[in-house]
């Protein structure tokens, strides 16, 4: 890897440039008995190693196998690593034709997808992945997979109350259901009219699809303002009218919120907790739209006030270095660096020359081999 000093400068450089593009851009059926999650947890439990001993833990909604008991020995086996890097995807508009940098078509999404599945990746939520819940396979690789403004191409019900198959949503499902071991779920980080939908029946049943179906609704404040632009008090106003509908919706209180353009306050706390006007705020992560993987949610210097996350994109002009296709590749080459699971969520299995990346808090789980 580089060196730490470059890196930084180097990140520092290439987060200015993607934020400046996405601000030119914005500018500018699963049966009701069981969800795609839960088919996706049965066949991943399915795919998973033989373990040494289970323990039987509770599955907390997501359908997902109870967690195994991770020893040294079957940590080396599956070459765990919960000190890696985990890619966090930003996706804005799906569109056929791309009017922007930050666009992607359904048939690139498509394929980012099955790419991921192919390889070994195994989606989880940013509130997931912020709290450090990661329910992975032994063996397999978490991804985050993160949509920002709430876009009609996001998600939609057709008429009969089911996904529409052209929007990302209904693309994860059709993913998922060719590769069983791909868990459909995402983060979706709503503005005031979420996914284009101003009637509140029609939303109420959009976040109630959604919630119900493992996926994430979350705020991505009021009218996607720049929070660096605003005094501290329009900060907290953003962030508190979001969350109000949202929980008029049934998906408050958020416990993740993406900052737009990826700009913090100029008082950074303000962004990941506050109030205004008798209602408060908490968020476990607050995520940037950075140039970078992320560091693991156990590590010393994993941020939950600033987490990184990678635009979703080919390797052209200001892409060819920081976005998804560029770290994809370059985590296939650096597997050492990557997050690998070790399928219990009870531990955190890392080799032995990384047990002091870990935060201290969490030292009686670390498993070092």
């Amino acid at each position: 890897m580089r060196s730490a000093a470059s890196l930084t400068t180097i990140i520092g450089i290439a987060n200015a440039v993607v934020l400046a593009v996405a601000a030119v851009g914005l500018m500018v059926v699963p049966s009701a008995g069981e969800t795609p999650a839960q088919r996706a947890g049965a066949a991943a439990k399915q795919q998973t190693p033989q373990r040494p001993e289970s323990r039987p833990s509770p599955s907390q909604g997501t359908g997902e196998p109870p967690g195994v008991v991770a020893t040294p020995e079957f940590a080396r086996q599956v070459k765990a690593n919960e000190a890696g890097l985990v890619p966090v995807l930003m996706y804005h508009r799906i569109v056929t034709r791309r009017h922007a940098a930050i666009d992607r078509t359904p048939k690139q999404f498509r394929q980012e997808l099955e790419r991921l599945a192919r390889q070994g990746y195994v989606p989880i939520t940013a509130t997931e992945f912020a709290t450090g819940d990661i329910r992975v396979p032994a063996g397999k690789f978490p991804v985050v997979l993160t949509f920002d403004d709430g876009h009609p191409t996001h998600f939609g019900l057709d008429a009969a109350g089911r996904p529409r198959p052209d929007t990302a949503v209904g693309i994860i499902l059709d993913v998922a259901r060719k590769y069983p071991s791909f868990r459909p779920v995402a983060t979706l980080w709503v503005n005031r009219e979420p996914f284009g939908l101003r009637d509140q029946a029609q939303q109420e049943a959009a976040v109630r699809w959604l919630t119900g179906h493992g996926f994430e609704v979350a705020n991505h404040t009021w009218g996607h303002a720049n929070l660096r632009a605003v005094p501290t008090s329009q900060v907290r106003r953003q962030i508190v009218r979001l969350e109000r509908l949202l929980a008029k919706l049934g998906a408050g209180p958020s416990r993740t919120m993406a900052l737009p353009y990826g700009n913090l306050p100029r008082v950074k706390k303000a962004a990941r907790s506050g109030g205004w006007e008798g209602t408060r705020y908490d968020f476990a992560g607050v995520f940037l739209a950075g140039a970078e993987p992320s560091v693991s949610p156990y590590a010393k210097k994993f941020d939950r006030g600033a987490i990184q996350r990678i635009q979703s994109n080919g390797k052209k002009g200001e892409c060819r270095k920081w976005c998804s296709q560029y770290w994809l590749e370059w985590l296939d080459r650096h597997p050492r660096e990557r997050f690998v699971s070790d399928g219990d969520p009870e531990r955190i299995s890392v080799p032995e020359r990384l047990r002091g990346n870990i935060e201290a808090r969490r030292g009686a789980q670390v498993n070092a081999y």
